[in-house]
Protein backbone atom coordinates (compact mmCIF):
# COMPACT_ATOMS: atom_id res chain seq x y z
CA UNK A 1 0.00 0.00 0.00
CA UNK A 2 1.11 3.69 -1.15
CA UNK A 3 1.82 6.41 1.46
CA UNK A 4 -0.38 9.55 0.36
CA UNK A 5 1.22 13.16 0.94
CA UNK A 6 0.76 16.48 -0.53
CA UNK A 7 3.07 17.52 -2.69
CA UNK A 8 5.47 20.81 -2.47
CA UNK A 9 3.05 22.83 -5.20
CA UNK A 10 -0.24 22.06 -2.39
CA UNK A 11 1.57 23.13 0.55
CA UNK A 12 3.16 26.20 -1.76
CA UNK A 13 -0.72 26.97 -2.72
CA UNK A 14 -2.78 26.30 0.83
CA UNK A 15 0.73 28.51 2.37
CA UNK A 16 -0.47 31.32 -0.31
CA UNK A 17 -3.77 31.15 0.16
CA UNK A 18 -3.33 31.79 4.00
CA UNK A 19 -1.15 34.28 3.80
CA UNK A 20 -3.46 36.48 1.28
CA UNK A 21 -5.95 36.24 3.79
CA UNK A 22 -4.00 36.98 6.81
CA UNK A 23 -2.76 40.10 4.71
CA UNK A 24 -6.46 40.99 4.54
CA UNK A 25 -7.98 40.44 8.49
CA UNK A 26 -4.58 42.26 10.12
CA UNK A 27 -5.31 45.70 8.94
CA UNK A 28 -8.72 45.30 9.83
CA UNK A 29 -7.91 43.95 12.75
CA UNK A 30 -5.63 47.03 13.51
CA UNK A 31 -8.35 49.07 12.84
CA UNK A 32 -10.82 48.21 15.30
CA UNK A 33 -8.82 50.13 18.12
CA UNK A 34 -9.36 53.38 15.61
CA UNK A 35 -13.34 52.58 15.50
CA UNK A 36 -13.43 52.27 19.50
CA UNK A 37 -11.70 55.24 19.96
CA UNK A 38 -13.97 56.84 17.41
CA UNK A 39 -16.87 56.24 19.35
CA UNK A 40 -15.71 57.59 22.58
CA UNK A 41 -16.10 61.04 19.95
CA UNK A 42 -19.73 60.33 18.47
CA UNK A 43 -20.53 59.99 22.17
CA UNK A 44 -19.17 62.71 23.27
CA UNK A 45 -20.40 64.78 20.47
CA UNK A 46 -23.74 63.29 20.45
CA UNK A 47 -24.11 64.39 25.15
CA UNK A 48 -23.13 68.29 24.04
CA UNK A 49 -25.45 68.26 21.01
CA UNK A 50 -27.53 66.82 23.73
CA UNK A 51 -26.96 69.55 26.48
CA UNK A 52 -27.43 72.11 23.76
CA UNK A 53 -31.04 71.23 22.70
CA UNK A 54 -31.98 70.24 26.67
CA UNK A 55 -31.30 73.48 27.31
CA UNK A 56 -33.28 74.98 24.56
CA UNK A 57 -36.26 72.59 24.94
CA UNK A 58 -36.51 73.60 28.87
CA UNK A 59 -35.22 77.03 28.54
CA UNK A 60 -32.96 76.28 31.09
CA UNK A 61 -28.82 76.64 31.44
CA UNK A 62 -27.07 73.65 31.09
CA UNK A 63 -23.65 72.36 31.54
CA UNK A 64 -21.14 69.56 30.83
CA UNK A 65 -18.08 68.97 33.80
CA UNK A 66 -15.09 67.27 32.37
CA UNK A 67 -12.65 65.42 34.05
CA UNK A 68 -9.10 66.09 32.61
CA UNK A 69 -7.08 62.48 32.47
CA UNK A 70 -10.04 60.38 32.66
CA UNK A 71 -12.22 59.48 30.12
CA UNK A 72 -15.43 60.88 32.32
CA UNK A 73 -17.88 64.34 32.03
CA UNK A 74 -21.18 64.47 34.18
CA UNK A 75 -23.72 66.73 32.59
CA UNK A 76 -25.55 68.88 35.15
CA UNK A 77 -28.42 71.16 35.24
CA UNK A 78 -27.18 74.86 36.35
CA UNK A 79 -29.25 75.96 39.31
CA UNK A 80 -27.03 78.78 40.52
CA UNK A 81 -23.07 80.52 40.25
CA UNK A 82 -21.90 77.06 41.27
CA UNK A 83 -22.24 73.49 39.44
CA UNK A 84 -21.66 70.69 41.59
CA UNK A 85 -21.72 67.44 39.52
CA UNK A 86 -22.78 65.52 42.40
CA UNK A 87 -26.24 67.85 43.35
CA UNK A 88 -26.15 69.26 39.82
CA UNK A 89 -26.41 65.79 37.93
CA UNK A 90 -29.21 65.43 35.48
CA UNK A 91 -30.93 62.63 35.53
CA UNK A 92 -30.58 59.76 32.09
CA UNK A 93 -34.02 57.83 31.87
CA UNK A 94 -32.13 55.42 29.41
CA UNK A 95 -30.35 54.12 32.51
CA UNK A 96 -33.06 53.49 35.07
CA UNK A 97 -32.71 57.25 36.08
CA UNK A 98 -29.20 57.15 37.06
CA UNK A 99 -26.89 60.13 37.03
CA UNK A 100 -26.21 61.34 33.29
CA UNK A 101 -22.21 60.06 34.07
CA UNK A 102 -20.22 59.11 31.14
CA UNK A 103 -17.25 57.13 31.98
CA UNK A 104 -15.20 56.17 28.69
CA UNK A 105 -15.37 51.93 29.32
CA UNK A 106 -11.62 50.37 28.42
CA UNK A 107 -13.08 47.20 26.35
CA UNK A 108 -15.64 49.57 24.57
CA UNK A 109 -13.97 53.07 23.75
CA UNK A 110 -9.66 51.80 23.80
CA UNK A 111 -8.85 53.41 26.69
CA UNK A 112 -9.99 56.81 25.76
CA UNK A 113 -9.15 60.16 28.27
CA UNK A 114 -9.80 62.95 27.90
CA UNK A 115 -6.32 65.29 28.15
CA UNK A 116 -7.11 68.53 28.01
CA UNK A 117 -10.45 70.70 28.32
CA UNK A 118 -10.83 74.33 28.07
CA UNK A 119 -13.84 76.78 27.87
CA UNK A 120 -12.22 80.00 28.52
CA UNK A 121 -9.54 78.64 30.95
CA UNK A 122 -12.25 76.37 33.06
CA UNK A 123 -13.16 72.25 32.72
CA UNK A 124 -17.13 73.03 32.40
CA UNK A 125 -19.27 74.19 28.94
CA UNK A 126 -22.24 76.10 29.83
CA UNK A 127 -25.09 76.18 27.42
CA UNK A 128 -27.85 79.30 28.23
CA UNK A 129 -31.27 79.16 27.45
CA UNK A 130 -30.74 79.69 23.61
CA UNK A 131 -28.42 76.70 23.33
CA UNK A 132 -25.64 78.95 22.79
CA UNK A 133 -22.14 78.15 24.94
CA UNK A 134 -21.41 81.37 27.72
CA UNK A 135 -18.82 82.16 30.39
CA UNK A 136 -20.43 81.98 33.66
CA UNK A 137 -23.16 79.49 35.17
CA UNK A 138 -24.99 83.23 35.81
CA UNK A 139 -23.90 85.84 33.09
CA UNK A 140 -24.60 86.55 29.16
CA UNK A 141 -21.61 86.92 28.21
CA UNK A 142 -20.78 84.43 25.17
CA UNK A 143 -17.89 81.84 25.69
CA UNK A 144 -15.18 82.67 23.11
CA UNK A 145 -15.61 78.24 22.38
CA UNK A 146 -13.59 75.92 23.53
CA UNK A 147 -11.61 72.14 22.96
CA UNK A 148 -11.49 69.36 24.30
CA UNK A 149 -9.20 66.49 23.58
CA UNK A 150 -9.26 63.03 23.26
CA UNK A 151 -6.28 60.45 23.07
CA UNK A 152 -6.51 56.25 23.29
CA UNK A 153 -4.45 54.18 24.38
CA UNK A 154 -1.99 53.89 21.42
CA UNK A 155 -1.97 57.70 21.19
CA UNK A 156 -4.63 58.61 19.04
CA UNK A 157 -5.73 62.23 19.39
CA UNK A 158 -9.14 63.42 18.50
CA UNK A 159 -9.62 67.82 18.76
CA UNK A 160 -13.30 68.54 19.14
CA UNK A 161 -14.00 72.51 19.53
CA UNK A 162 -17.16 73.92 19.98
CA UNK A 163 -17.43 77.26 18.29
CA UNK A 164 -18.22 80.27 20.02
CA UNK A 165 -22.31 81.84 20.04
CA UNK A 166 -23.30 79.10 18.22
CA UNK A 167 -22.04 76.42 19.71
CA UNK A 168 -21.32 73.90 16.77
CA UNK A 169 -19.57 71.37 17.40
CA UNK A 170 -16.31 70.07 14.91
CA UNK A 171 -14.19 66.80 15.29
CA UNK A 172 -10.88 66.48 13.79
CA UNK A 173 -8.06 63.89 14.24
CA UNK A 174 -4.86 65.26 15.46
Amino acid sequence: MRARAYTLLEVLVVVAILGTAAAMVVPSMSSAGNLRVQAAVRELVADITFAQSDAVAYQSRRAIVFYEGEGRYVLCEVRGSVIDPDVDALFDITRDGARYEVVFDEDRTAGAAIIEVDFDGDNILIFDELGGPVETATGDRPSSGGVIRIRDAIGQTFRITVEAYTGRVLVERE
